[in-house]
Order: C-alpha cells, then sequence, then structure tokens
C-alpha cells in the first residue's frame, strides 16, 4: 500500500515541467521531517514574473520581482499547509547571473521555500547565511 503524497506541484505555463516528480515529492517530505516539522499539505505553483509579481504586490505589499513567495497557512504548531509560488521567469534570468544550471536553481528556490516553511528566515545577514548553508546542504544530498 502507497502512502499518498502530500507535495503537489501546479503549472501556470504551458511547457514547462519538471522531471522525477515522485523522486522530488519524498525529497521535499524528507526535508520536512529532518527539520522536525508535520506536513500536511504542501502546494508549489510555477508562474510568470508578472503572476508573482501581482501576488507580491497583492498579498505582501511588495512592489518588485522575485523568484519565490511561500505562504504558510497553517496556525503555529499545527503540520504544514502551505503554497510556494515560484517564478519561472525569475529562476532563469538568477541561473544566468549566477552562472549555475537552471535545474540547480530551480532546486535551489524549491528548498527555499521549503526551508522558510520548516521556520528558517532570510531577513538577518545571519539568518540569510543559515539557510544558504541548508539550501546547500540539500542540493547536495538530492544531486548526489
Amino acid at each position: 500500500m502507497t502512502s499518498k503524497s502530500k507535495v503537489y506541484f501546479f503549472f501556470e505555463r504551458k511547457g514547462f515541467s519538471l522531471t522525477n516528480r515522485l523522486t522530488l515529492k519524498k525529497f521535499i517530505e524528507s526535508i520536512f521531517k529532518t527539520e522536525k516539522r508535520k506536513l500536511e499539505t504542501l502546494n508549489f505553483v510555477f508562474v510568470s514574473d508578472k503572476k508573482l509579481l501581482e501576488i507580491n504586490r497583492q498579498y505582501l505589499k511588495h512592489d518588485y520581482f522575485t523568484d519565490i513567495i511561500s505562504f504558510e497557512l497553517s496556525q503555529p504548531e499545527m503540520p504544514v499547509v502551505g503554497d510556494i509560488y515560484i517564478s519561472i521567469d525569475r529562476v532563469k534570468e538568477n541561473a544566468v547571473s549566477l552562472g549555475v544550471s537552471f535545474k540547480s536553481e530551480l532546486h535551489r528556490v524549491i528548498f527555499h521555500g521549503v526551508l522558510h516553511l520548516c521556520g528558517f528566515g532570510d531577513k538577518s545577514k545571519k539568518e540569510a547565511g543559515l539557510i544558504r548553508e541548508k539550501e546547500n546542504f540539500y542540493l547536495q544530498k538530492y544531486f548526489r
């Protein structure tokens, strides 16, 4: 008997998809276990820059492009229910400017969102350093 996944992927744009979805879903669920957070449901929505800018303006009152926005919809101390929106356009641009592959940058952003929902911040220099270390740890673990 197989257990039902708690991670779901949705695509706004035609022509973009993820490979190895089942492996990625299981890995994302393992991050929550490693970070000692219970997961109920997590939706990833892959969108355009335009769509993510609309979300950023409407919900966060920020008027700038970003690669990811994470929403935790659950109450504190309860299993995580969340939505993560990722701009494919921004990830592509960031990959080029950082000199890394699109695949690597996409997974870094995915893991970044998961880590936010596990309680990691990135507002201070110290927080940003820690979340980056965690991203790198999970990237190496995933791609080994």
